[in-house]
């Protein structure tokens, strides 16, 4: 962690130990102990937290669809009294998630159809998707590759490496690999660096960027081993995974730091989601805080189809509306991307409040962010220059 002194200590809190105040501080700062002691089961929930008869039974539900699973960290920022807790309402089941709705669809974003090889999705023309696990630290009750995750979805994720490996060499157009699953950084020291070198060893690979919510589920697990590993394959950039301000503890904002002291940029991805983060006020702590942690708020994704999901998702209309909250009214710099990951396969697609009243050859007629119409002439297609070409003087 670097020197450098938060203004807003007070905005990040640690939570540990919590409902465990009997593991003393090796343990709980070992990542191996917090996967071990994840909470899985309806009897774990209950001894913690007084369920409702919707969460009850969307724990039964869970076995068959997508495990429930949460770290010891992660737990203690949950609500016990309160069903509504943005925390709870991301990890804890729900009987709707029994639900299907007209729209729903168990691969929103049409990754099987553009898999090439098992593991490997090939949607956008220099880049590709990574599938190394199927196991996360905990599980988001929104995820959308709940079909493979976690061990009882309707699919298993069968991911062949060397094909893989064999397929990246032959498609030389291919120049950025994100590591995906499940979540990369569940896996050793030792495996994730042999596919990281593996992958430098493919001389048009130029970009590798890991996306990971263990940053936040489970801290404990950038050790300064791991974060001297991953700075010797850079150019190597981390998306990682914050919804709500609670989220970012003490020791969040300190494994972040650990990271961007290796050098590797961060960038946050948000899912709006109901009853979490739909919410002005809310996203614009949750942005300050990533500001302060190093990391950049990147995206900020309108929740996809996923079956199950109808409870969690909100309209379009009000990502627009918070975009807008943020634009002119806090740094450039902590206004993610709304976008929508087009259903079927379409990739990601902005979606921005509209700024533009009138355009034609001319001018165009804009509005700002307080509301003020402003004009700005609009140039011709192929400039007359103001000189003839006697005029110009060749050296």
């Amino acid at each position: 962690m670097s020197d450098f002194h938060f203004a807003s200590t007070e905005r990040f809190i640690s939570h540990a130990p919590g409902h465990w105040p009997e593991v003393g501080p090796d343990s709980w700062n070992d990542w191996r102990w917090q996967q071990k002691n994840r909470v899985t089961t309806l009897a774990g929930l209950e001894s913690r937290l007084k369920l409702t008869t919707e969460e009850r039974a969307g724990v039964l539900l869970a076995g068959s669809k997508l495990a429930l699973a949460v770290t010891p960290h992660y737990f203690n920022l949950i609500e016990p009294e309160n069903p509504d807790c943005p925390i709870r309402r991301q990890v804890v089941p729900r009987m709707e998630e029994g639900w299907d709705s007209p729209h729903d669809m168990a691969d929103p974003c049409g990754e099987d159809a553009a898999m090439p090889v098992p593991g490997l999705v090939h949607r956008y023309p220099d880049r590709v998707l990574f599938l190394v696990t199927d196991r996360c630290a905990s599980y988001c009750r929104y995820c959308t590759r709940s079909r493979v995750v976690s061990g009882v979805g309707e699919q298993e994720l069968h991911t062949d490496f060397e094909e893989t490996f064999r397929y990246l060499e032959k498609h030389t157009e291919i120049r950025d690999v994100l590591l995906s699953g499940g979540d990369a950084l569940l896996l050793s020291d030792s495996k994730l660096e042999g596919i990281l070198k593996r992958l430098r060893s493919i001389r048009h690979i130029e970009f590798l960027r890991i996306g990971s919510r263990v940053p936040i589920f489970m801290p404990q697990r950038i050790t300064p081993e791991l974060c001297a590993m991953l700075r010797q394959y850079h150019p190597l950039w981390m998306s990682v995974h914050v919804n709500h301000p609670r989220e970012l503890t003490v020791e969040v904002r300190d494994a972040l730091g650990r990271l961007a002291d290796a050098g590797i940029p961060l960038g946050n991805q948000s899912v709006l989601l109901a009853g979490v983060n739909d919410n002005a006020a809310i996203m614009r702590e949750l942005v300050h805080k990533l500001l302060l942690c190093r990391v950049r708020p990147y995206y900020l994704y309108q929740c996809d189809l996923i079956r199950g999901s109808s409870h969690l998702r909100t309209s379009v209309s009000k990502g627009i509306e918070i975009i807008e909250s943020l634009r002119g009214h806090t740094s450039g710099y902590a206004i993610p991307q709304f976008v929508i990951d087009a259903p079927g396969g379409g990739g990601k697609v902005p979606v921005n409040p509209s700024y533009v009243v009138y355009h034609d050859q001319e001018k165009i007629v804009l509005r700002n962010f307080e509301g003020r119409i402003f004009e700005y002439p609009e140039l011709p297609a192929h400039p007359v220059s103001n000189h003839h070409e006697s005029e110009l003087v060749t050296v």
